[in-house]
């Protein structure tokens, strides 16, 4: 069994990503469990034909006891298992808390199965919770999703950092499995994403263009796998999803200083 998670900048794309992989995979007839980690949860919806289910914390606050897999888990296009951890009422609360209820529950009922099993994970802060899949040895994998944008880059080389402290424990074993660019349509946006991973040890895994197809799903309720599966963005999906299959190469990320990364950055952006 393969556990993977995708770290990046909220509203990146990571759940657009990690739906259309995980789908990817579920149609080569791999059995796949995908986790949102992120308290929108929203990771799964469009697996799930645009159906918000029920978080964990939900149903561990609805219920308190005798709660069962098919209380929290879902199936979604292809088979998908979905779960979603979901987190506090705004204002109120650790939202790393739903991630770390989550795992202990999953656990608890034996659920933490499959060939792969995709941790979608919000990297804007990665606090104890957020950090948990790394640090407690569930994900070995990470991939940084990241777009051209300063911000984005930050983001994921705020992740690289974690990876590379956690890295030193024992436990862990984490790993950087490579960079996967979400396009935004910025000059020369390959190009920058690519130096960024090099820069930091690590390699573009994927570059993902921007293509009005994922909105269009999206507006569906269905991901681009389902909706349109004979397009060029289904089959970019496609490879990026073999190319993490066939991926031997992980790193331990040497994270860029916040001028080195500000440098890179404006040599592409400046114009």
């Amino acid at each position: 069994m393969r556990q993977i998670a995708l770290y990046g900048k909220g509203g990146i794309g990571k759940s657009t990503t990690s739906a259309n992989l995980s789908a990817a995979w579920s149609d080569k007839g791999l059995n796949i469990l995908q986790i949102g980690c992120d308290p929108k949860h929203d990771s799964t919806r469009m697996l799930m034909h645009g159906r918000v289910i029920p978080t964990v914390l939900d149903v561990i606050r609805e219920q308190q006891k005798d709660v069962s897999t098919t209380d929290v888990i879902f199936t979604g296009y292809s088979g998908v298992r979905c779960v979603e951890a979901g987190g506090p009422e705004p204002g109120i609360g650790c939202a790393g808390r739903g991630i770390i209820a989550t795992f202990q529950l999953l656990e608890k009922l034996g659920a933490l199965r499959g060939d792969l099993i995709v941790y979608d994970v919000l990297g804007d802060v990665v606090c104890g919770g957020f950090a948990m899949p790394m640090r407690e040895g569930y994900a070995k994998e990470v991939y940084l999703v990241t777009s051209g944008e300063l911000m984005s880059l930050y983001a994921a080389n705020n992740i690289a950092k974690a990876i590379a402290r956690l890295s030193a424990n024992s436990r862990s074993q984490v790993r950087l499995g490579g960079v996967i660019g979400n396009g935004k349509n910025i000059p020369d946006e390959e190009a920058l994403i690519s130096e960024f991973a090099e820069a930091i040890g690590s390699r573009l895994i994927a570059f993902i263009p921007r293509s009005p197809t994922v909105q269009q799903a999206e507006l569906n309720k269905k991901t681009v796998l389902e909706y349109a599966p004979d397009s060029p963005q289904a089959m970019v999906y496609r490879s990026c999803a073999d190319a993490i299959l066939m991926n031997t190469e992980f790193s331990v990320p040497t994270p860029l200083s916040m001028d080195d990364l500000e440098s890179l950055a404006y040599r592409y952006l400046k114009e």
